[in-house]
């Protein structure tokens, strides 16, 4: 008998969490904040610029959060394994600049940057009150990206020799291509599941728009991100019929196949024959860098070069830093891989670190996912949201790889959706997902 009423008290649909049922300051400073500095949306409107929008919303953001510590709010709830490997990231950057290469660069790219990246993550974490919270900032994410890729469809033509874009604000063509691919399973989220037809016939605008920016973009490693996304949606994505994922990602693809030219192709073609490629080739190419990454890692494997020190490597310590000395120009790259460049940096703690941040993040959201599904009813937007989460994650892992994302506001800010989400769904759905992740 008792087991019997578990099952059903297990199985009982529930509602998504009560907070958040309308905007208030708190999350519309947040929602600025995600727009500024994932969606770059002061760097299209030279006039807003000077407003400085992105601090300005981080300041009001930050000190709401320190004045609503109560229910949901409270820093406390934004404990999970997660938080605990984004905090620890930030320490092992902290212990990296003494003995970094450049430690005025390390220490400024700390103080300047990094650690404003990880109290941010804290607060639009701790800014989430329920489920809806989740969506809202969910959906500013994938409109700031729309209005991003609007813009510079508008204002960038192609034409003659440039088939793809070039030159962007703030993000060069690939970064831009990959947080297309983040972007594109949060409208397909709105898509599919709401309710209220303008709003899913503004985000299906939307993918199309992102569609063509990816063409435009003629990027390779955001195609290969958008290809992986497409296949978590088709396999993964198990709160929304078959028939729907299929008709959906159709639409898209038909706007990719019908909008790329030969040119963009050819450009695709060459992931199938990379030894033909120059970042085979190259000494300034993507698999040499890897290869003196990987051996910046090898020969510091504790505390990296420093912090933001991979193109001081590049100019002082690699092969080709000696030659230099003869006259000859030596370029102070970037890793061109998340991965590589957290690594380098860090050490092999720091890149530990870095995929828990990853790893956790969607072992979190996996989990949301089959408990809510396993509640069913009314539970199941939780899971279809923790999905779309998940696959915007995917698209960051794979995009990442080949461009110098590691500490981006784009990686963060999903993550912290993620923490948000587990935090109000917790409660809802279990009492074991409403203890510490890293217990």
């Amino acid at each position: 008998m008792r087991e019997a009423a578990g099952n059903a008290l297990r199985l009982t649909p529930v509602a998504p969490a009560e907070g958040g049922r309308s905007w208030d300051l708190f999350v519309v400073a947040v929602a600025l904040y995600i727009a500024t500095a994932v969606g770059r949306l002061h760097e299209l409107f030279p006039a807003v610029a000077p407003l400085k929008p992105t601090l300005l919303s981080a300041v009001l953001a930050l000190g709401l959060f320190v004045i609503h510590q109560n229910g949901q709010r409270r820093v406390g709830r934004v404990r999970s394994a997660t938080t605990a490997c984004v905090l620890g990231l930030l320490l092992w950057a902290a212990f990296s600049v003494p003995g970094a290469l450049a430690p005025g660069i390390a220490f400024r790219f700390l103080t300047d940057y990094f650690v404003k990246t990880v109290v941010m993550f804290i607060v639009i974490a701790g800014c989430v009150r329920g489920v809806r919270d989740v969506e809202r900032l969910s959906l500013v994410y994938f409109a700031g990206t729309v209005i991003y890729a609007a813009v510079v469809l508008s204002r960038f033509q192609l034409g003659g020799d440039d088939w793809r874009l070039s030159h962007l604000y703030d993000y060069d063509a690939n970064d831009f291509a990959t947080l297309i691919a983040t972007a594109m399973p949060l409208g397909l989220y709105f898509v599919l599941a709401d309710r209220r037809i303008q709003v899913r016939g503004l985000a299906l605008l939307g993918l199309v728009i992102l569609a063509v920016g990816e063409i435009r973009s003629g990027s390779r490693g955001g195609f290969l991100a958008l290809l992986a996304v497409t296949a978590f949606v088709l396999l993964r994505f198990t709160t929304i019929p078959t028939r729907s994922r299929v008709g959906g990602l159709a639409i898209i693809l038909a706007v990719v196949f019908f909008s790329a030219s030969d040119r963009y192709w050819e450009q695709m073609q060459t992931v199938l024959n990379p030894h033909e490629d120059y970042n085979a080739t190259s000494e300034t190419g993507r698999l040499k860098i890897w290869r003196r990454g990987i051996t910046y890692l090898s020969d510091n494997p504790v505390l990296g070069v420093g912090a933001g020190n991979f193109p001081v490597a590049e100019g002082t310590i690699s092969p080709m830093a000696g030659r230099a000395e003869y006259g000859a120009g030596v370029r102070w790259g970037a890793a061109h891989n998340s991965f590589v460049q957290v690594g380098a940096e860090l050490g092999v703690p720091g890149l530990l670190l870095f995929l828990g941040v990853l790893g956790t993040a969607l072992e979190g959201l996996g989990r949301i996912s089959r408990r809510a599904l396993r509640a069913g009813g009314s539970a199941v937007p939780i899971s279809r949201l923790a999905q779309s989460l998940m696959a915007a994650l995917v698209g960051f892992m794979v995009g990442g790889f080949f461009l110098s994302l590691g500490y981006s506001d784009m990686v963060f800010t999903l993550a912290a959706l993620a923490v948000g989400l587990r935090k109000v769904a917790a409660a809802r759905l279990s009492p074991q997902l409403a203890e510490p992740a890293w217990r």
